[in-house]
């Protein structure tokens, strides 16, 4: 019976989302990105059908174990491209260390301000880090990983929603500044809209989320021992 519910829940999410990207092809509204209206259906579909998260994950889990090879497939545009990572290296690595400065600070700094217990804000800190380190680096200064994994998805799905308004109100228009900008803050989500923009973008968000990924593991223990001291 397990074996059965396991392969109807992967049978769903793929469905879901095959259907969620034909409408994204469709109607190309930003906030009908497939993970948002995939996730949304399968959410109505729980509910209603009173079909606990547990059962659910018999399957997810299965599709869940392919996001690390997943991630490492964003290495080949890296390859295809790497002349123009060459070319823009000092750029490249100028935005990784800002926008991840920013990333972290804004995280840490809205918590403070809004009077957050210190395990939110320990949790957040790591927001724009792809979701493996997040959870990581949380367990590591001692936040929640499980609350880490919904404010890296808030950031990677409002990344990708909103982003290609922000950059065209901006006039950002180079692929090196918006490659950087999706996969320094939307880290994987944000990859994938980098890539409906063209290889070069995919390419450099791959490498940003990366570098971003490497220094925020590195920045966010000190800046928050720092910051709580």
């Amino acid at each position: 019976m397990k074996d059965f519910k396991s392969l109807l829940f992967i049978l769903l999410t793929i469905l879901c989302y095959i259907l969620a990207k034909k409408m994204y092809a469709k109607f190309t509204y930003s906030l009908l990105i497939p993970i948002v209206t995939s996730t949304s259906v399968i959410i109505i579909i729980l509910v209603n059908l009173h079909i606990t998260y547990d059962s659910y994950m018999l399957g997810g889990k299965w599709i869940n174990l392919l996001l690390g090879p997943a991630v490492v497939s964003f290495a080949y545009p890296l390859y295809e491209h790497r002349a123009t990572l060459k070319k823009h290296c000092l750029s490249i690595i100028v935005s990784v260390m800002a926008g991840t400065i920013v990333g972290l600070l804004s995280g840490v700094y809205l918590s403070l301000w809004l009077g957050l217990k210190k395990i939110i804000l320990l949790s957040l800190a790591a927001k724009s880090v792809t979701t493996p380190l997040a959870m990581g680096i949380t367990s590591m200064i001692g936040g929640i990983p499980s609350l880490t994994v919904v404010y890296v998805m808030i950031a990677g799905i409002s990344g990708s929603m909103f982003g290609p308004a922000i950059l065209s109100k901006l006039k950002i228009d180079h692929p090196v500044a918006i490659g950087a900008s999706y996969g320094i803050s939307s880290h994987g989500v944000g990859t994938a809209k980098a890539a409906e923009y063209g290889k070069i973008e995919q390419a450099i968000s791959s490498i940003a989320m990366t570098l971003s990924a490497i220094l925020a593991s590195i920045l966010i223990p000190f800046f928050i021992k720092l910051i709580l001291k």
